[in-house]
């Protein structure tokens, strides 16, 4: 549904967005991730069409974004991270207006206007001037400006930002409910977001893509080693060093900010010491509290893809100016 082949952004010396490639199935959530100023808003301001890129090519919906972008952008909906709200226009209004513009039939407007309103639970802000709404309720119109016409793709940009706990909930359960029927590109900060609703993820740091895959595989493939959490009732033992005596355990340390007697067993890749670590603890006559498998989080995995070795040169930043603050 949207492919990106080989997409490079230069600003004079500056390259914003480097050699960028990847693809997202029909009917798929991808997160889109990626620290400040690493070429994620440069990337889908290209993919909808706002800027040209100096090289590569990108698709939507199977239209070249720069040999055919009006069909291009007639099939896809973007919610940048500030929503283009017309603040002298009421809700209603405004959507009406958005509709005329993006070529919605005069005898569907009106219905289509009611239905995403309901949808994005705006329908009680309708008669209030988009000047005068909250950023929580600004975020949500935005949303429905971009499904208004019910588009193939959707590229949002912080669809959640500025909501309050409970809108973010709702916001996410919206935008899990469109997938299948609409193929999304999902840009956050929130990692958390990530994982709760998209099923890949595309980091991208200094422009360029360091790592695709689902969060799930993610975490296992640069987690290197298996890590158990275990928890010991047994006073007084020196659990470590029994532990660590065990075939295929390779470490044992203290689990960090955890009760007294849990410790963080790591063991050979493909080893599970499960059954053995619960053997030898139970023969001693220790308590076992507590067994699990451990899984570095997304934030872990966001860290190790992009943080530098503190021995490499720090490189130009790929960011424009503008872009700095908001990708």
């Amino acid at each position: 549904m949207i492919e990106v082949q080989h997409l490079t952004k230069r600003y004079g010396r500056v390259t914003a967005v480097d050699d960028v490639s990847f693809r997202v199935e029909r009917g798929e959530i991808l997160g889109f991730l990626g620290p400040n100023g690493a070429g994620k808003t440069t990337t889908m301001r290209i993919l909808t069409g706002y800027m040209p890129a100096s090289e590569g090519r990108a698709t939507v919906a199977g239209f070249d974004v720069f040999e055919h972008p009006l069909e291009a952008k007639r099939r896809t909906g973007y919610l940048p991270e500030t929503p283009p709200l017309y603040p002298d226009m009421t809700v209603r209004e405004y959507l009406d207006f958005v509709a005329r513009i993006k070529g919605v039939s005069s005898n569907e407007r009106r219905t289509r206007v009611e239905a995403v309103m309901r949808r994005t639970r705006v329908s009680d802000m309708a008669s209030r001037h988009c000047g005068k709404l909250s950023k929580g309720y600004r975020q949500r119109v935005g949303l429905a400006q971009a499904i208004l016409h019910n588009p193939e793709v959707l590229i949002l940009d912080e669809p959640t930002a500025g909501l309050d706990p409970k809108q973010i909930i709702e916001t996410r359960d919206l935008i899990r409910g469109l997938a299948g029927d609409h193929t999304i590109v999902l840009s956050t900060h929130i990692l958390p977001e990530v994982s709760q609703t998209c099923q890949r993820v595309v980091i991208i740091n200094k422009g360029r893509v360091v790592a695709v895959d689902t969060p799930e595989n993610l975490t296992a493939r640069l987690q290197g080693a298996e890590t158990l959490y275990v928890h010991v009732d047994a006073p007084g033992a020196d659990v470590t060093s029994a532990l660590a005596a065990l075939p295929g355990v390779t470490r044992v340390q203290p689990a960090e900010m955890r009760a007294s007697g849990a410790y963080e067993v790591e063991s050979e890749r493909g080893r599970d010491v499960r059954r053995d670590l619960a053997r030898d603890i139970v023969t001693r006559g220790w308590g076992l509290l507590e067994l699990r498998p451990m899984r570095m989080s997304l934030e872990d995995v966001f860290l190790q893809v992009t943080t530098e070795e503190p021995a490499a040169a720090a490189p130009e930043s790929a960011a424009t100016p503008e872009e700095a603050p908001r990708a």
